[in-house]
């Protein structure tokens, strides 16, 4: 009997927001294990009461459903295109989409099916990495890819949250195109505040979240597939997702790897989760969604 997302107890055709698991890591070279993620957080996540004091929501009156892990393939590009469906079918049918990953890859076909229903999308990455190469050890679609490829191909309405590490080439890039970033050490002097006041400005418009757990410094999550000292707090996480809260329409959680974990990482996780459908469905219940 599969564990199902706590609290996530609706149908599929009432729901809301539909979480899906995405077990497929076989780009990663690091550390590899965030195939076993999704089970793991959505296990981790039964250590919390439902209720959310913060949002003054109870996941139980929120209509949520888990439709399990989507069938994937043993090559990144037959597994973006499996998904592909199950990511086009949740948007287009009005669900906001909650994928457990798994790595960073994954994460392209969901932006994307959210980019054909609202053209004007933007897209926050909380991300250790720049993950901005044109290929990895002969990979195009590697998930130190994936976010050149939301660049490119998706949406240039797109800010860096968290970032500590690149190559060069990958730091050129990002200075010749502009694109928006607060590094760890930006939202360490000035504040998270002063990035949501920046991005607030930039972004008023339907927001894609992808969080990448190495955003955090390993203190809080280690067991993540590649791990960088001096990294952002949870609560620097949780403040964007309150804050952009009515924008959000897809998010994925991604690079959790519960073989290097005492519990602490994947339980992170899932209390992310819990806080972005939380704040999701108190923001929808405020009138006038700003789009």
């Amino acid at each position: 009997m599969r564990t199902v997302f706590a609290g996530a107890d609706s149908d599929y055709r009432n729901a809301r927001y539909v979480i899906s698991g995405v077990p497929f890591d076989a780009t990663s070279r690091l550390r590899k294990g965030s195939s076993a993620a999704p089970h793991e957080i959505r296990k981790n996540s039964y250590n919390f009461e439902t209720y959310s004091h913060l949002f003054d929501i109870d996941l139980l009156d929120i209509d949520i459903h888990d439709a399990g892990d989507l069938e994937v393939a043993q090559t990144v590009d037959e597994t973006l295109s499996l998904i592909s469906f199950h990511a086009r079918k949740y948007v287009d049918g009005g669900k906001i989409p909650v994928m457990l990953g798994g790595e960073h890859s994954i994460t392209l076909p969901f932006v994307q099916a959210c980019k054909n229903k609202y053209p004007e999308l933007g897209f926050i990455v909380f991300d250790a990495h720049l993950d901005m190469r044109k290929e990895y050890q002969g990979e195009m679609n590697s998930h130190a890819c994936v976010l050149r490829h939301v660049f490119e191909n998706v949406t240039k309405k797109f800010v860096f949250i968290g970032t500590r590490s690149g190559t060069r080439e990958e730091y050129e890039f990002v200075r010749e195109n502009g694109i928006k970033m607060f590094s760890s050490e930006e939202v360490l002097s000035a504040g998270i505040e002063a990035a949501v006041a920046e991005i607030r400005e930039y972004l008023a418009c339907p927001i894609y979240l992808s969080i990448d757990m190495d955003v955090m410094d390993p203190a809080y999550a280690s067991a993540v597939g590649t791990p960088q000292p001096y990294g952002l707090m949870p609560r620097d996480v949780r403040d964007v997702i309150s804050c952009f809260a009515p924008y959000f329409v897809g998010f994925d959680l991604v690079e959790i790897t519960p073989s290097y974990d005492s519990g602490g990482t994947a339980l992170l996780g899932a209390k992310l989760v819990m806080d972005f459908i939380a704040a999701s469905a108190r923001a929808s219940q405020v009138p006038a969604q700003p789009f």
